[in-house]
Parts: C-alpha cells; structure tokens; sequence
C-alpha cells in the first residue's frame, strides 16, 4: 500500500496530510502549532517568522499524521510541499538563516518596487514579468541590501518558504520556476531568471538557486530529516508549488477559466489562462501555474485580498470568542445588506487591488439604535465578498470571467452566508470540495513521484461536497453601495 504526504506551510499554522492512493482519502492529517504561529511586527508594516519554527511545526504535525493514519515510514511513496508564497528567506555560507523570513504581507518594500517600475518602465516589467515587481520577494531582497548593508553582503542564496523547507528535508538548494515567478524574478520571454531585473537592483544572479521542476525528483529525505520526521531516508521530495497555485492544483483547477478560491488568513481568487496578459495596473498578479510550460503556456491569474479570514478571526474575538458557527448562525438572521452596515476588510498591510495602499480596515453606517452583534457578523463577510467582486472586476478586465468557482471546504468556505452572498454577487456558482493545500501538496508530489500518470488522474478521485446556486437578491444593491463607500475612501471623502 502506498501514501503519499503532502505539507502544506502556512503563516498561521503548518499542516501535513497523508493520502491513500488506492482509496483515494484522507487517511490522517494535523497541524502545528494548535494556536496560530506569532508573526513578528518589529515595525508598522513588517511581518517576519523564524524558519527554524516552520521546521519544527512540520516535524510535529508529520509525526501526529503519521500515527493518526498508522503508517509506516517505509509506505510513504512521496512528499509534497505547499507554501505561502512571496516570502524571503537569506541564507548564509553554511546554509545558515541570516535574518527572519520577510513575510508576503509585510509591506516594507511597496516603494522599492514602484521605483523599481519606474526606472525599467511599464512595458519592461509588464513583458517580461507580467507584473510591477510592487511587493514581491526581489523588492523585499532590495530593502535588506539598502537598510541591512552587512548581513547582504554575506548572503549567499535567497529562497522562498517552501524552497528552504525542501533544503532542510533534503540538504539540496533549489527552486523552481513557479516560484522564481512569484518572486518577480522570472522572464517569461526568454523562460529563465530575469537577468535585467536582477541587474537593476544590483543582485548577482548566483544568488538564486538552481531550477528543478515544479514535479519531479526534488531530492531524498537527509537521515537527519528522516530521523527528526519519522520518515525513511531517501524518500523523494516531488512537488513544490506556492499555496494558491497549489490550491488551484487541489481543486482541478489547471485549464483556461478555470477558477479556485480561499478564503483562510488572506482570501483570493485565481484563474487560469494561456494567455501572456497582465493588468496593466498590477493590482492583480500573473504567476506561472504548476502546469506551466513555455510552449504551452499555463498561468495563474490572482487576486489578493489580505484582510478575509483574518478580519473574521478579529472579529470573533470582539465579541467574546463566539465560535464561527454561532458567526454565520447570527449574520443569517440580517438581511442581504446587513441593514446599511458596510465593512472594509483592508486592515491586514498594503492591498495590491488598492495599488498597494494601505488604507486599513474600516465600520461604517453603524446605528446605535438599530444595529448589533449579528449585523456586524454579517457585514464583515460581506465586505470579504465584496472586496473580491471589486477584484473579480479587474480579472475580466484581462479576459478571466468566473462562471464556477471551486473552493475547499474549509475556513470562511463553510459559512453559508459567505458562500450565498459570493454566488449572488458574482453569478458563479459555488462548487466546494473535500480537500485542502495539504491534500492537494499529497496529490502534487504523486504525480511527481510517478505514482499517477497525471495531474488528471490524481485528480481523479476528488471528492465535492456541495454546490451553491447565484440566487436572486439584493448583492448587487448592497455592492454598489459598498463599492461607492470604497471609492469615496480611497478619495479620502470619509
């Protein structure tokens, strides 16, 4: 009987899963820390983790997979790794971490990377990035060479997230080219490392590690690993994709107007496309999907907004700890609109939708008289619905028009209000799916360990849930409403 693990390394927690092949399920899964993992705000606007606190809640999260599912080290067939993207790990000669991991919501480096965009100018970027460089890991590498001077200079690789937790399973530097592009550091005219790029900010291109495929042999288990997972030496590493391309492999979301969804820390929405097209304003981002390949070309089309699950996790704590179904039980009994109450879930750093603005979360229309704890429910997952119909707007801009979206059962994906308000505003329908990164990382590193012949029939016994028809309603009143009260903000009328 053969298994396959998938981990799945988030900014909140790490989450490993383990995957029957024959069956097809979920066999045993956990997740380290059992609270969320602290983010380190040194600064307004920093977000920075330990690595080393990564390692150690994949280790532990593994190990209780492992004997939940009462597998044995010698069954597991191959290991995926998920991750949270555009982050920035520096290593030193010895493989050494130099500083804390600069996180994807840490918005230090807005302005590094619109003066990066102004000085190689839009068509440059655009060609060849498919995006600004705006707040990405190579403008995170510039503000550590402009403000930590010393520590760069002695910084032999830059890595993303799931690129340094493949390094200490396998002892192997590597990356691939989906995530040199959520890096903004891939040219997808010539398909390798942006050269032009890496000149303008003065970074020697040995600084990146080598490319591998995002399937395939990554390296094997180090006995160190093996012994501290409780794995055995020399199983492949075999997949390795950045979280919401990886979401999007989790769902079957891999062709043309395909789209997928999440709704955890952050929410967003991304689609599919073979077409080299990016907004021309970047405040929806094109990266390399996993299926990319230059001569048939895939791209992931996404859709950031920072502040969703975690707007609803502060909200929950407002008021007292209810759980998230007592939540969604009580926004249940407002009605479409939440009676004139609008929320701007925008209190999580720079929003790329917004042109990287920060212009932080905000309650309006609040009544005294009339309004309460269940109006507040419910206008906070409206403005997380809302805010991805106003980027959603922007997607069909450059040729994504959502007609299903698919999403994991899971975080604000089992709320029946999000889910209703997300199908009435945007029209789609809502399909929901029993899986999640974990699973889909599992599935991933099959395909990559040749356990499936494809990522078609490792999809194969993909299970859905449930599906949510657009009703009629009043979304589109209540979005317009929210969306003036946007515009009025950003005008800095409110």
């Amino acid at each position: 009987m053969t298994y396959l693990l998938g981990i799945d390394l988030g900014s909140s927690s790490v989450k490993a899963s383990l995957l029957d092949v024959d069956s097809g399920s979920c066999v045993g899964s956990a997740f380290s820390p059992k609270t969320e993992l602290a983010i380190a705000t040194p600064q307004p606007g920093f977000a920075e983790q330990d690595p080393q606190t990564w390692y150690d809640c994949a280790r532990e999260a593994v190990r209780e997979a492992m004997h939940v599912a009462e597998v044995h080290a010698d069954d597991v067939g191959g290991i995926g790794i998920a991750y949270q993207m555009h982050g920035l790990v520096c290593l030193g000669r010895d493989q050494e971490v130099l500083r804390p991991a600069i996180l994807w919501c840490d918005s230090r480096a807005v302005p590094y990377g619109k003066a990066a965009f102004d000085a190689l100018g839009a068509e440059a970027c655009l060609d060849h990035l498919l995006n600004s460089p705006g707040n990405f890991t190579a403008s995170k590498l510039a503000w550590v060479k402009e403000m930590e001077p010393e520590l760069f200079q002695r910084i032999q690789k830059v890595l993303l997230p799931g690129d340094w937790l493949a390094m200490k399973l396998t002892g192997e530097v590597s990356t691939t080219a989906c995530g040199l592009s959520e890096g903004m550091f891939w040219d997808f005219q010539t398909s390798e490392p942006a050269a032009f790029l890496l000149e303008h900010f003065g970074f020697d291109p040995s600084l990146l590690a080598r490319v591998v495929p995002t399937f395939g042999d990554q390296g094997g288990l180090t006995q160190a690993a093996a012994s501290a997972f409780g794995l055995r030496p020399g199983t492949p590493v075999s997949y390795r994709a950045g979280d919401q391309p990886n979401n999007a492999l989790s769902l079957n979301v891999l062709d043309p107007g395909e789209v997928a969804a999440t709704a955890g820390t952050s929410g967003v929405i991304y689609g599919v496309t073979d077409e080299l097209r990016p907004d021309p304003q970047s405040r929806v981002n094109t990266f390399a999907h996993v299926n990319h390949d230059s001569d048939d070309p895939r791209l992931g089309v996404l859709l950031c907004i920072n502040g969703a699950g975690s707007l609803n996790a502060w909200t929950r704590r407002l008021l007292g700890h209810l759980s998230y179904e007592e939540m969604d039980a009580q926004a249940a009994t407002v009605a479409i609109g939440s009676e004139g109450v609008t929320v701007m879930p925008f209190g999580n750093g720079a929003e790329r939708v917004l042109d990287n603005r920060e212009l932080g979360a905000q309650i309006v229309g609040l009544d005294f008289h009339r309004h309460d704890r269940a109006h507040l429910c419910r206008a906070v997952q409206e403005g997380i619905v809302f805010s991805f119909m106003y980027g959603m707007e922007m997607m069909t801009e450059i040729g994504i028009e959502a007609t299903v979206i698919r999403a994991g059962f899971a975080n604000m994906f089992r709320s029946t209000v999000f889910c209703e308000a997300l199908a009435g505003v945007s029209g789609a329908t809502v399909e929901l799916y029993a899986t999640d990164g974990a699973m889909g990382a599992a599935r991933g590193a099959g395909v990559g360990a040749g356990v499936y012949a494809s990522c078609q029939e490792a999809m194969e016994s993909l299970e859905r849930h449930h599906v949510i028809e657009p009703r009629a309603g009043r979304y589109a009143e209540a979005f317009a409403r929210w969306k003036w009260q946007l515009d009025c903000l950003l005008e800095g009328e409110v």
